[in-house]
């Protein structure tokens, strides 16, 4: 086996797939080494098993950074139709499921192997099973250091993501290279993440796990037009994960259950219509049976006709104003992503390559790079594999 490569990517997920495919591409000896013995194991668990591989209206305002230009200049020279027609070049059947989320007909396995027929046919290398001790720089070339052997490379590029999803080998590993190169790191956080109750909210909402239910979340900042779910710990679906990418410990969200009603107004109304109607009933025609039962179980009037309008006005507010101090979130064990990592401060937004350090690339999640759920994350791994898999 060959020990000096153009180019070693640390990474077999999506983002360093799609860069070792794109340097080959331009005829450059490319070696991928992951620590994982399967590629791409994020995509292969994405969307439920589907893979939401883009979203058809991904745009910079999809993305948290603390630099919000930053990912402007990759997404603009690699767009959602460019990896659609990829997708197309393999005869990959998808579907639109909703708001420009792109899905596989088939098995996620399908983009898989994809991405490992194009790196392929660009002939490159890929060791699996291959951890990395460390990662040194030598004049002009790198020394990438394993248990059997010390690679090098003209250049090294940073493809290993963060640390959500543990259980699946994610690590930090990414973050301490970096560090060790004198880059900055913003903290890294889960994002995407279910939301849990504090113990006192927990114990009365259990009755309430596996029901879900449209709403409208948000905090001072943003609001997200989606479904949640209620879990035995907490909340989740995909309007807490968006909302969670934007929540700080210790602060407020407000849920409206029922978006696109004035339950108030309503509620007068069927006061003077149906005045003999119970409160859970008339809940019911907008909200699921259980949690119907739940916002009513405090109210003593069996009829609408029997409240007053200081009750209807705190039913109202149940519904249309739930105001919730989440206690934590679920953290990296289940956060589908990390907010936070390589500052971008230390990259070219052009090339993915460190400015300090010429040679070194980070590409990916690995990067203070955060999309909204819904295909924007597998986006920003094309546009970055891609970018850099170009320039370097």
């Amino acid at each position: 086996m060959s020990s000096h490569f153009d180019i070693i990517i640390i990474g077999a997920g999506a983002a360093g797939l799609m860069c070792g495919a794109t340097a080959g591409e331009r005829g450059k000896s490319v070696l991928i080494i992951d620590h994982a013995n399967k590629p791409a194991e994020k995509i292969r668990i994405s969307g439920g098993g589907r893979c939401n591989f883009t979203n058809i209206y991904c745009n910079p305002k999809n993305f948290i950074s603390e630099n919000e230009h930053f990912a402007k200049s990759a997404l603009s020279r690699y767009s959602p139709e460019d990896f659609i027609q990829l997708v197309k070049k393999y005869n990959i059947d998808f579907h639109e499921k909703t708001k420009g989320q792109l899905f596989c007909d088939g098995r996620s396995q399908q983009i898989i192997d994809m991405l490992i027929s194009e790196c392929d046919n660009y002939n490159n290398e890929i060791r699996l099973s291959t951890e990395v001790n460390g990662i040194e720089k030598f004049n002009n070339c790198y020394a990438v250091t394993t248990p059997n052997q010390t690679l090098t490379a003209d250049k090294v590029v940073i493809a290993c993501g963060g640390p959500s999803i543990p259980k699946m080998g994610a690590s930090s590993f990414g973050y301490k290279i970096a560090k060790n190169f004198g880059l900055n790191v913003i903290n890294p956080e889960p994002a995407l993440v279910p939301l849990t109750f504090t113990d006192s909210l927990k114990e009365p909402l259990k009755t309430l796990a596996g029901v879900s239910a449209g709403s409208r979340v948000e905090n001072e900042n943003i609001s997200f037009d989606e479904a949640l779910l209620f879990t035995h710990r907490g909340l989740s679906g995909p309007a807490i994960l968006q909302i969670s990418s934007y929540w700080t410990a210790g602060s407020h969200i407000n849920i409206n259950l029922a978006p696109e009603t004035d339950i108030l107004k309503e509620l007068k109304l069927a006061r003077e219509t149906s005045p003999r109607q119970s409160p859970k009933v008339w809940l019911s025609q907008y909200l699921p049976s259980r949690l119907a039962e739940y916002i009513t179980s405090y109210i003593k009037q069996i009829r609408l006709a029997d409240m007053n309008d200081k009750a209807l006005i705190n039913l109202a507010l149940m519904v249309n104003k739930w105001h919730v101090k989440p206690a934590g979130t679920e953290g990296f064990r289940t956060a589908e992503v990390t907010k936070g990592g390589v500052d971008t401060k230390e990259l070219s937004s052009k090339t993915m390559e460190a400015k300090n350090v010429p040679g070194l690339y980070f590409i990916g999640e690995v990067v203070d790079v955060t999309g909204h759920l819904g295909g924007h994350n597998f986006q920003w791994a094309w546009a970055s594999g891609y970018v850099c898999g170009k320039e370097i």
